[in-house]
């Protein structure tokens, strides 16, 4: 086809669109909430391939040491998909890395220093898969097409696990649940990521659904500087000495009322206190949503001191401290903020100060909507993983002024054009790519790295119409990335 230059004209109206959804009256769009907003929203049709039924999982967090960036790892029923979350408001999907061998609800992933590591369960000979981050690094929007991505190792000592635990400190993974011992945790060196080592298990108590492990701080001072593993074994806690992995000392266990199956558990940062959740308690015994509080300052006698009761029945899922907050996956009521600053208190009563609820429609119990949630960025952007909706980016209320919309921050001409026109940004700050859509939203032209105030736009060869550029700009003083679109 002949390009009509002749014909080419270009109609410009600035337009600001914002993908950040404020909690407004109870709700950020469908989604009922207080004090926390949604900045973005990356379906379960994106994150996962086809095969199966494709449902959300597991997530966790990285953030590149090197350039800052931020990533999601969300495991799904069949792969894990790689997200980067830098702007928040605008999150670039990277790839995938498709399961070993079959599709299953079970997967889990860790990170080691720039590295992920991730099981699944009841999906036979799966293994450990090994996937180097940095990989990320070098994948830009035109290559996602080119998915999935493969793993740099897998480690088949093990066959199918349900979850993996990694102290980062004595640079283990704990492999749980396993085909071997007993499902007890198996013992992984991962100082060289790529070259792990088989260092053996524990199978005495049997299987271990999920667990903690620390390289102990906390007020026991018997245990001071020994790595510590608590887990959560269905029916009962285990409190295991696991130093010596050729040795492994168990140092107490206990149970507790109304048991319905033993799920997951976080240590308070100063490792004074448990916060343990139950995942079938709510199932069992029509109770509301609860978290048991353990006083572990002797870790040989475990004290309850506490039971928190949510203000629904929905089940409580995966847990993470961060600070004075416990950030709970709370299934059908997403997730819900506790303020745990009073913990150590006489009358030690947490107190819900916030949720963003994934799942809409009730707060019932049911196996639906936020497994697991990430809480840890340096950002203050926290990461929710739903069953059936996929990736959620939310974050506090009333933090996003450092998300700074810079209106007046470019130009654009000539508009209309028949030539190539230029794009110019001010204000101190740099372009780093351009995209240019048609009105149909296919992408016809892109260009990243770009860091100069200007760019060239060449589309004087594109049809006659109308078109969308989106550019994205780095403010210097801010460090802060903005999205801005513009029909042309």
């Amino acid at each position: 086809m002949k390009y009509r230059l002749f014909f080419i004209v270009f109609q410009l109206t600035v337009f600001y669109s914002f993908g950040q959804t404020p909690c407004t009256n109870g709700f950020a769009g469908e989604y009922p909430c207080d004090n926390y907003d949604l900045l973005s929203h990356v379906p379960v049709s994106t994150l996962a391939n086809s095969l199966g039924n494709p449902e959300g999982s597991d997530v966790w967090g990285w953030t590149d040491p090197d350039t800052g960036k931020e990533y999601a790892i969300a495991a799904m029923t069949n792969s894990t998909a790689f997200v980067d979350i830098t702007d928040p408001i605008n999150p670039i999907f990277l790839g995938r890395l498709n399961s070993n061998a079959g599709n299953n609800y079970w997967r889990d992933v860790k990170i080691y220093g720039n590295y992920a590591f991730i099981v699944a369960d009841n999906v036979g000979n799966h293994g450990m898969q090994v996937f180097d981050l940095t990989r990320l690094r070098d994948i830009n929007e035109t290559e996602v097409p080119e998915l999935p991505v493969e793993p740099d190792l897998i480690y088949d000592d093990v066959a199918s696990c349900h979850n993996i635990i990694i102290n980062e400190a004595s640079a283990i993974a704990y492999l749980l649940g396993c085909n071997t011992f007993n499902g007890g945790p198996n013992f992984v060196d991962i100082s060289d990521p790529v070259n792990p080592v088989n260092l053996g298990g524990y199978a005495a108590d049997g299987y271990t659904h999920d667990a903690q492990v620390v390289t102990y701080s906390g007020p026991d001072t018997d245990y001071i500087g020994k790595e510590i593993l608590v887990g959560s074994n269905e029916n009962k806690v285990v409190i295991l000495d696991v130093t010596d992995k050729s040795n492994v000392l168990k140092v107490s266990e206990f149970d507790y009322s109304q048991i319905g199956y033993t799920h997951q558990g976080w240590f308070t940062e100063d490792q004074r206190y448990f916060l343990l959740g139950d995942e079938e308690d709510e199932l069992n015994f029509g109770i509301n949503t609860r978290t048991l509080v353990f006083d572990f300052q002797d870790l040989d006698n475990p004290v309850q001191t506490n039971t928190y009761l949510g203000p629904s029945s929905a089940i409580d899922h995966n847990g993470y401290v961060k600070g004075t907050d416990f950030f709970m996956a709370s299934y059908r009521a997403g997730m819900r903020v506790l303020d745990i600053s009073s913990i150590g208190e006489t009358n030690n009563q947490l107190t819900e100060i916030g949720y963003f609820d994934t799942y809409p429609a009730n707060n019932g119990t049911g196996f639906n909507g936020a497994w697991s949630v990430y809480p840890y960025f340096a950002s203050g952007n926290i990461i929710i993983n739903d069953i059936e909706r996929g990736l959620f980016v939310v974050r506090k209320s009333e933090t996003l002024g450092n998300i700074e919309i810079l209106k007046n921050s470019f130009s654009i001409s000539p508009n209309p054009t028949n030539t190539n026109p230029v794009i110019k940004a001010t204000q101190n700050q740099q372009i780093q790519s351009v995209s240019v859509f048609n009105v149909l939203g296919k992408r016809i032209f892109f260009k990243q790295n770009i860091n100069d105030k200007e760019f060239v736009l060449p589309i004087e060869k594109n049809l006659k119409g109308m078109y969308i550029v989106k550019y994205k700009q780095y403010h210097l003083q801010r460090n802060n990335f903005i999205l801005t679109s513009l029909p042309l």
